[in-house]
């Protein structure tokens, strides 16, 4: 007696196992799994100009680092991570052909000073973001993320997450140019 299964059990089973095999081979494929993709990345950066946290009445942006590579890595004093990520950078610092400028995202002053002076400034500069427009400006929707840009202030690579020396190595310094200008240029 042969086997009849009917067609309302049948069809679902075929699309469901068709739609594992489209999703496995996809997964398969893809080289990005868990990478979001910026579009600014290739772009210039946006335009902006920020008052520094450590220095009053300075200010830092895009035109006063024109002209050379850097990485602007967005951090807060409420993100856990980026304390995660934050020996890394001080290490970074002693090692990185281009200067690091951190960008202080929807933070308080105070909090983020302490925070600077207990645990050591790895930046060159820190943009003090106090409303969180500049970062949301450039793509940020969640701290720490950092940004190699070169000097002609276009967005190289962007990194979403905790630096690791590990991360440095394998994405960051392989992007930079064979001499980036000084960091004093």
């Amino acid at each position: 007696m042969a086997l009849r299964i009917p067609i309302r059990v049948l069809i679902p089973a075929a699309v469901f196992i068709v739609l594992v095999a489209v999703l496995a081979v996809g997964i398969e494929h893809s080289r990005d799994v868990g990478t979001i993709h910026s579009p600014l990345v290739g772009r210039p950066g946006p335009a902006w100009e920020l008052p520094t946290l450590t220095d009053a009445g300075r200010k830092v942006g895009s035109s006063q680092l024109r002209g050379r590579w850097y990485l602007l890595n967005v951090w807060a004093t409420w993100c856990f991570e980026c304390r995660a990520e934050h020996d890394t950078l001080l290490q970074m610092q002693k090692v990185s052909p281009v200067p690091i400028v951190g960008m202080d995202w929807d933070d308080d002053d105070a909090r983020a000073l302490d925070y600077i002076s207990r645990l050591g400034n790895p930046y060159e500069a820190i943009a003090a973001d106090r409303d969180g427009h500049t970062a949301v400006d450039w793509g940020v929707y969640g701290a720490p993320e950092t940004f190699l840009v070169d000097d002609q202030g276009r967005i190289v690579y962007k990194y979403v997450g905790p630096l690791t020396l590990e991360v440095w190595r394998t994405e960051f310094v392989s992007r930079l140019p064979a001499n980036p200008a000084p960091s004093g240029s």
